[in-house]
């Protein structure tokens, strides 16, 4: 089948219907051409031309997504490294092939469609799940669209969309296919089986002087200690300073009543809304509201399921009328109302009242807000201290009696876990003052490790303990368990093997079993993927499958038990796949032949790149 489809490809049929996999794949081979091209056209394909201003777009898009993973934009040699600049206008050139060909073919969309293509986007969503006109203008600004180029864009998916249903929207998995991986997947085995440890073989005798000296020499790379320097530490910013101030009661309740006007929380209402699809229901729940009947009640009796809007202020209702409504309720109480897809119910379940905070609870934040302000007062005139009687050589910890600060002593390996003792410390600072820590020498001053533009810390080196090998005497105990524990384990390796091999000699498992004081057990029946939370996991039912109905053998789960099996049923899948995953696999075989017939259609594409264009794109708007 796959060969006739691969020589189908090759026919001009095929590579038209090839144009629709052009999205999505990379790597294929474009014949570039250098073309003086107008000044704003960073590409052509056929008579589609890509724009400065859609590449620009499409490469503002994708740096950000970068700038949000690496925490800062891309520079230009990092975003040609990372693929960004090929990876966009590959994109943009397979986009405008296809449209090319949508085109060609004359496909075309409605505003009604286009229409209801905006409405169903979630970028678009209001509160209540619907479209809201002011979350389609804000998206549009931050992304650079004009409404026209928006609806030109969904219009050309739209065309994409229609292209790829017509030429693969039938391609179906073949019957012999779907019955093999069903039988792969849904076949299911049960064992005999039974499990060796060490109450099944002879104790290994103790192990000598002379075999633990030769175990450790051996093995010596697993006895070393870890390099470790013993600091000690000050760290001054803002936050240190502020926890070496006390605020006076008096300081508390002026600043409360100075910013009382702004210590107001505002009401929430717990809102639930559930649309009524019919006159029927709208009746019925007029008629409830009348009678009294709770929304619970009515909600049931109608088969609806509410849709939870949340714990909300007024302020979050983008939808006028809705929050007229809900913030017009009593607690427990419902109102019907007109909606976009028809009449509604509104419910509020809870109400928190607002007002303004209490000194009592607002007392904590606004004495740290005190402390934090003076702190950061001081913060310079301190740090110009810190310096000074460092250059001084005072010990830190005279520097930090003098300021009321704290010191940290800590030995730090080189992975700096140990320096999670300073509270202020980010995590991803800890591998930077490891760093410095363990270039500095010891006897010498350490500049400070500045931590941003309000915070620095500073180390001694107090000793230093280099990594070495352990000696037997320090590690008899640790190097006696592991030779032990290596000879068990040998031991119950070589007897499940024999156990192997009286089953190859026609030997049966109960015999076996009987001959180690142990009884086999029976399994249940499970697939390739094993029974969870069982002996049989997935190690032991991948050995199970690796032979015919009569197999047997021996192997180690995951959990380190040796298993020693015999198969004793095997049942093929009797129930066909599901519609779900026939889809799925529908769908990868598509992807399969996408391919082909990209490659073929890509041989004939003529490409030309304006990269003069693109370089002045490229130098204009990314840092270098």
């Amino acid at each position: 089948m796959l060969d006739s489809l691969r020589l189908f490809a090759k026919s001009w049929p095929g590579k038209i219907m090839g144009g629709f996999l052009l999205v999505g794949v990379a790597g294929f081979g474009i014949n570039n051409v250098i073309a003086d091209l107008g000044s704003n056209t960073v590409a052509k394909v056929g008579n589609e031309e890509i724009t400065s201003r859609e590449f620009l777009r499409a490469y503002n898009s994708q740096m950000n997504q970068v700038a949000q993973q690496i925490g800062r934009l891309p520079t230009a040699a990092e975003a040609e490294s990372f693929g960004i600049t090929g990876g966009v206008l590959r994109s943009l050139i397979q986009e405008a092939a296809l449209d090319q060909m949508a085109n060609d073919f004359g496909l075309g969309v409605s505003e009604d469609k286009l229409s209801q293509m905006l409405r169903q986007d979630p970028n678009f969503a209001g509160t209540l799940g619907t479209f809201d006109p002011s979350s389609f203008q804000q998206v549009l600004q931050m992304s650079g669209l004009t409404e026209a180029e928006y609806f030109g864009i969904l219009a050309n998916s739209a065309r994409r969309e229609q292209l790829g249903l017509a030429l693969f929207g039938d391609v179906a998995l073949p019957a012999a296919a779907a019955d093999l991986i069903n039988r792969y997947a849904a076949d299911q085995r049960t064992v005999d089986y039974i499990i060796i440890n060490e109450t099944n073989i002879e104790t290994p005798a103790e192990p000598t002087e002379e075999e633990l000296a030769a175990y450790l020499a051996e093995h010596q790379a697993e006895f070393r200690t870890v390099g470790t320097r013993n600091v000690r530490l000050l760290d001054l910013s803002p936050q240190t300073l502020a926890d070496t101030k006390t605020i006076s009661e008096d300081a508390i309740a002026a600043e409360y009543e100075r910013i009382k006007s702004s210590l107001v929380t505002p009401e929430r209402r717990t809102i639930q809304q559930a649309v009524l699809g019919s006159p029927e229901q709208v009746a019925a729940f007029e008629a409830g509201l009348a009678a009294g009947t709770p929304f619970e009640t009515l909600v049931a009796d109608a088969g609806l399921t509410p849709t939870d809007l949340g714990n909300l202020t007024r302020a979050q209702v983008t939808d006028g009328t809705l929050a007229d409504a809900a913030f017009g309720l009593a607690e427990g109480e419902f109102v019907i109302i007109d909606g976009v897809a028809g009449r509604r119910a509104v419910h509020v379940s809870s109400i928190e009242e607002g007002g303004t905070t209490s000194l009592e609870d607002a007392r904590e934040t606004i004495a740290k807000n005190l402390a934090l302000a003076e702190a950061r007062k001081e913060y310079a005139d301190i740090l110009d201290q810190v310096e000074e009687l460092r250059a001084a050589f005072q010990p830190l910890s005279d520097i930090a009696a003098r300021f009321g600060l704290e010191i940290y002593e800590t030995p730090v390996t080189s992975s700096g876990a140990e320096l999670a003792v300073l509270p202020n410390l980010p995590e991803t600072e800890r591998s930077r003052v490891a760093q410095a820590v363990f270039k500095a020498e010891q006897g010498q001053l350490t500049p400070a490790i500045s931590l941003g533009s309000n915070a620095n810390l500073w180390f001694d080196l107090v000793s230093v303990d280099p990594a070495r090998d352990q000696t037997l005497d320090e590690v008899r105990d640790a190097v006696t368990t592991a030779l032990t524990t290596e000879r068990v384990n040998a031991a119950i390796l070589a007897e499940a093997e024999a156990a192997t091999q009286r089953l190859d000699a026609g030997e049966s498992l109960a015999d076996v079993a009987a001959s180690l004081n142990l009884f086999p057990q029976l399994s249940s029946p499970f697939n390739r993927f094993g029974l969870p939370n069982t002996s049989i996991d997935s190690a032991v039912a991948s050995a199970v499958f690796a032979g015919g109905p009569e197999h047997h053998g021996s192997t180690i789960n995951d959990a380190g038990e040796h298993i020693v099996f015999q198969v004793v049923d095997a049942i093929p899948a009797t129930d066909p796949l599901d519609a779900q995953a026939i889809a799925a696999l529908e769908n990868e075989v598509r992807t399969g032949i996408y391919g082909d017939f990209v490659t073929s259609v890509m041989q004939d594409t003529r490409v030309t790149e304006n990269t003069q264009a693109l370089r002045q794109v490229l130098t204009l708007n990314t840092p270098q």
